[in-house]
């Protein structure tokens, strides 16, 4: 049986460029070899996209040399002068390693002209992991779907408007699911007058809130502010990473930290939910470094919830999920008041963690799904999703 080819996309130019590469290793060390041969497809910070032999010098850390894939540039990509014919979109790069391994070489007779348009993109299937800007907000999904490539996870829309935190507020809102008083403002607007963008904050909010960049992900750029005077500093830092900043007011008040809890969905038109999880942060909230840097987090899978707490999480993760059109995978959070126990949906992520220790994957394992066949499972979602949309009718 002939192996599916699956381009693991990762890198990439957002603020998430190393937490891509931690999930991209994990896929690519955990997908069945039996099943599928690899090609990686890196992109530098710079935006640059690598030759599967630089590709994987990214993936583990090594230096990059500058040899990369670009239209119309021959000597750094042989065969890309085809092009301007319209005999290929892109020349596939070529694997450091020819024999075994997760990399399969790719068939190259010849380095000409007449066999580059043979070797254009030859993979079944891509897995984007990447996150954030650039990466999860639809700009990769529409080039595959320009290229009538399936891939893994959500599409244009969902990818969009799961990223962009203000317009996926109004899409829960929508659909009746709790959340959080927020208020979103515009980076020009608070320039042109700070005082005035932070007095519409102060009355519409209470303190604490929190501060955050609406397009971006892994906790960058997002403060705490617990009284007006930080406020300004918060606004400052976030406003570096997007145009529109969203304020939240924090849930359970000054005295006392919400619970964050997390669930996993898995599907495309009749998702499924996972266990709830919880993290305790080691910091007073979940930021970056909590994340990624600091010891001292703690995940509790499942989380301690009644029953009833748990299908109602369940639920509203999958109502999340449909609300902004998801497809593939997503990790929903929410936000409990510790006191009154209300749950509050706080976000959703269409390209979660993806590590062997993300909160993703682990709280399927849980649920009972293996890391390994979950990236199986998600492969075939994505070549499902396509081939509905190969249903459609472009023209009359």
């Amino acid at each position: 049986m002939k192996k599916l080819r699956v381009g693991v996309l990762f890198g990439g130019r957002s603020g998430e460029h190393e937490v891509s590469l931690l999930s991209a290793a994990s896929v690519v060390k955990a997908i069945n070899k039996d099943k599928f041969d690899v090609v990686p497809i890196g992109i530098t910070k710079d935006g640059k996209w690598l030759t599967a032999d630089h590709a994987e010098r990214l993936l583990s850390g090594q230096p990059v040399e500058e040899r990369h894939l670009r239209a119309g540039d021959p000597e750094a990509t042989p065969g890309a002068a085809v092009l301007a014919k319209g005999e290929a979109v892109v020349v596939p790069p070529e694997p450091v390693h020819q024999q075994g391994g997760a990399l399969a070489p790719f068939e190259t007779e010849s380095h000409s002209l007449r066999r580059a348009a043979d070797r254009a993109i030859n993979v079944d299937v891509i897995f984007p992991v990447l996150h954030g800007t650039f990466g999860e907000d639809g700009t990769i999904q529409g080039l595959f779907e320009l290229a009538d490539l399936p891939y893994v996870g959500a599409g244009v829309l969902g990818s969009s408007a799961g990223m962009d935190k203000d317009v996926m507020k109004s899409l829960f809102r929508a659909a009746g699911l709790p959340i959080v008083k927020h208020v979103t403002i515009l980076r020009g607007d608070w320039e042109a007058n700070p005082k005035k963008a932070e007095k519409l904050v102060a009355s519409k909010l209470k303190f604490p809130v929190f501060v955050k960049p609406a397009n971006l992900g892994s906790s960058v750029g997002i403060s705490k502010a617990r009284n007006p005077k930080e406020l300004g500093p918060a606004i400052y830092e976030a406003a570096k990473f997007d145009r529109k900043i969203v304020i939240e007011q924090g849930v359970g008040g000054s005295k006392h930290k919400a619970r964050e809890i997390e669930c996993s969905v898995l599907g495309n038109d009749h998702p499924s939910a996972s266990v709830p999880g919880e993290i305790v942060p080691g910091k007073e909230f979940y930021d970056y470094s909590a994340k990624y840097l600091d010891e001292g987090s703690q995940l509790i899978i499942p989380a301690k919830l009644t029953k009833t707490e748990t299908k109602k999480i369940q639920e509203l993760a999958i109502k999340a999920f449909q609300a902004v059109d998801c497809a593939g995978l997503a990790r929903v959070d929410f936000l409990m008041d510790p006191k009154t126990r209300k749950i509050y949906l706080n976000e959703i992520n269409t390209m979660p963690g993806f590590t062997s220790i993300s909160m993703y994957p682990k709280l399927w394992a849980a649920t009972g799904l293996q890391y390994s066949d979950l990236i199986d499972r998600l492969i075939q979602l994505g070549l499902e999703r396509h081939a509905e949309k190969k249903k459609n009718q472009y023209s009359r």
